[in-house]
């Protein structure tokens, strides 16, 4: 890979499943050295102030912080940059662009229990895991 891949992982909080997959697609980029050629973007269409507390619960248990992120606004414009978007379930986009987009139709960990919610992240990890190869084509 020589061009940078721009990915977007977005749904309407960033606060539950999009930060669950932007943190494994940080870790994902690291652990293939893509760092110089995938670039990772999350947000949502009506932000939360901040990242569910069951979430940060259920990454910390995986090795990752959420506690300091913040949901973040994504625009239309920054989608219609990317390569990839993949919404969480929870979007009807109508992007005019180039980008392939997939809506992964996982579970709103809001108000969830924490074994709903370990059972999410598997499905969003495996998710990630499955983007990575396909950008690398493996």
């Amino acid at each position: 890979m020589t061009e940078t891949t721009r990915i977007a992982l977005m749904c309407v909080q960033n606060a539950g499943r999009s930060q669950m997959a932007t943190a494994y697609a940080e870790r994902e980029r690291a652990a293939r050295g893509l760092e110089e050629t995938v670039e990772i973007l999350t947000g949502g269409t009506h932000p939360a102030d901040e990242v569910h507390d069951v979430v940060v619960e259920a990454m910390a248990e995986e090795g990752f912080d959420l506690s300091g992120r913040t949901p973040r606004k994504v625009t239309e414009a920054e989608l219609e940059s990317c390569d990839y978007v993949a919404t969480m379930g929870c979007s009807t986009l109508d992007l005019d662009a180039d980008a392939e987009v997939r809506d992964w139709d996982l579970s709103d960990p809001h108000g969830r229990d924490l074994d709903e919610v370990h059972e999410i992240r598997e499905d969003v990890k495996g998710r990630v895991t499955a983007l990575f190869d396909e950008i690398e084509g493996v």
